[in-house]
């Protein structure tokens, strides 16, 4: 699978990239028809702690492209969510794909 990243008021990071490369290729492995993915992070200025870490990801696959985004108080929680969702979305895909 591609992955291309882009950052926001952020400096790049190994890290973050190694992250979302993780969780992403769990879930390639559960839905292979998964093609590429982009990842945005963004930093926002906000009042609070608890959010200002944006993750958004865009995944393209069979048809519509599905696209989930979080803001939370770390990028790690932020990936972790945005991957939350897009499991949610990529199994009522599946199911629809089985369908037909």
């Amino acid at each position: 699978m591609k992955t291309i990243f882009e950052y926001t008021n952020v400096s790049a990071s190994p890290r973050l990239e190694s992250i979302a490369i993780e969780k992403l290729n769990n879930l390639k492995t559960k839905y292979s028809f998964i093609l590429r993915g982009d990842i945005f992070f963004k930093k926002e200025n906000t009042t609070s702690d608890e959010k200002g870490h944006h993750c958004g990801i865009r995944l393209s696959a069979p048809g519509p492209r599905l696209y989930a985004e979080s803001s939370e108080a770390s990028f790690a929680e932020a990936i972790t969510e945005t991957i939350r969702d897009l499991d949610d979305q990529l199994r009522k895909r599946k199911e629809k794909m089985k369908t037909f």
